[in-house]
């Protein structure tokens, strides 16, 4: 094996998909500022504990573990930016009772990729806003998401809504043990109408329910989707909440290509009600994934109602045009200590000011600084 290998799914970022990533992450994070959102850091590693890993199965499997030769604790090295968020705001800004609005963008590590031709280390950036119950709080996020994308080169998606709350309404009202539910949840993702039914028939389940669970997987498509589910499903007060918010955030976005998915049920635990989510053009996956997670920072002493988004900052390097290196200046080694003046003044301007030592490099530069007329010119 070469030494110089990288484990599979992982990979170097070079110069100019790396100039191309830190330009549209400065953007990004000067959008999120102007939305009032704040800038945090969590750290990169924590104990197993904090990362939520032993409440969230899907969370779990993506957490790569170590031991901590300090304390003796076990380590995990962060999967997922969120609950880390959670953490922050319900302990270290406890002292806020009302709104916060944070926003992060960093690496996370998955033991696993999430798919043949994923990485497992993303650069995962988002916003989050706590202390807020109202759906207009998960409509400023949506549009922010949709801003994000369109500044990373996505301008045409599609925002694909789901709500978490239809199926476990009926979960509920159906009785079914968390064993149950969870096998359920894993079907939806394929569809499977026929195979839903068979398995809610196996438990015995009243007909209205296990109608019910096996119509969810028909319920996606255009906004019409809304009225079908209304006329179709039980009548049971959380479906009915729950469609209302879907149809508070279609009127909020009119003009938006809009896809509704009632079986969208994902597996991370923490997620409690709206489910939103971007599509691009040309893309196999979803480009960026939201919703909303109220309750999350009660395992971390202050439960607070919360919505966010994230996504891999990375996915955007494949909508951006490629990135060009900046036009440098040379100034021979001979006269640097000379011309360091004029040149601290050139690199403060923003100008890429280099040494020649004589020898080729990668610059291009055709520009030079020369003594010239008593005075430092670039030429």
């Amino acid at each position: 094996m070469q030494t110089w290998q990288l484990p599979e799914h992982i990979a170097d970022i070079l110069p100019e998909r790396a100039r191309q990533l830190e330009s549209v992450k400065e953007q990004i994070l000067a959008l999120f500022r102007v939305h009032g959102f704040e800038l945090v850091h969590p750290p990169l590693m924590e104990y197993s504990d904090s990362l939520l890993t032993h409440i969230d199965t899907g969370l779990s499997l993506k957490t790569i573990r170590v031991p901590d030769q300090l304390s003796g604790r076990q380590l995990g090295i962060r999967a997922d930016i969120t609950p880390q968020v959670a953490r922050i705001d319900a302990h270290l800004l406890a002292q806020n009772q009302g709104i916060n609005r944070l926003c992060y963008s960093g690496s996370v590590l998955h033991a696993k990729p999430d798919g043949f031709l994923t990485t497992r280390e993303p650069y995962q950036t988002g916003a989050e806003l706590y202390g807020c119950t109202d759906t207009a709080a998960d409509i400023e996020l949506i549009d922010l998401m949709l801003k994000s994308l369109k500044t990373g080169g996505m301008a045409n998606t599609i925002l694909s809504l789901g709500h978490i709350g239809v199926f476990r309404a009926i979960a509920t009202a159906a009785k079914l043990s968390d064993s149950q539910s969870n096998q359920l949840l894993a079907m939806m993702q394929t569809k499977d109408r026929e195979a839903v039914r068979a398995l809610a028939t196996s438990w015995q389940l009243d007909d209205i329910w296990t109608n019910a669970l096996a119509l969810l997987p028909e319920l996606y498509g255009g906004r019409e989707i809304l009225q079908a589910a209304k006329q179709r499903l039980p009548q049971l007060s959380s479906v009915t909440q729950a469609i209302d918010v879907l149809e508070q955030v279609c009127a909020a976005f009119p003009e938006q290509a809009i896809h509704i998915d009632l079986a969208e049920v994902r597996v991370d635990n923490y997620h409690t009600g709206l489910l939103y989510a971007a599509y691009a053009p040309d893309h196999h996956d979803a480009v960026a994934r939201g919703g909303r997670y109220d309750g999350l920072g009660a395992y971390f002493g202050r439960s607070r109602p919360a919505t966010g988004f994230s996504f891999d900052l990375r996915v955007c390097g494949e909508y951006l045009a490629a990135s060009t290196r900046p036009e440098a200046v040379r100034v021979a080694v001979a006269d640097y200590t000379k011309a360091i003046d004029k040149i601290n003044e050139l690199r403060g301007n923003g100008i890429c000011v280099v040494v020649d030592y004589g020898v080729a490099d990668n610059s291009g530069s055709l520009k030079r600084l020369v003594w010239q007329g008593n005075k430092w010119l670039v030429q």
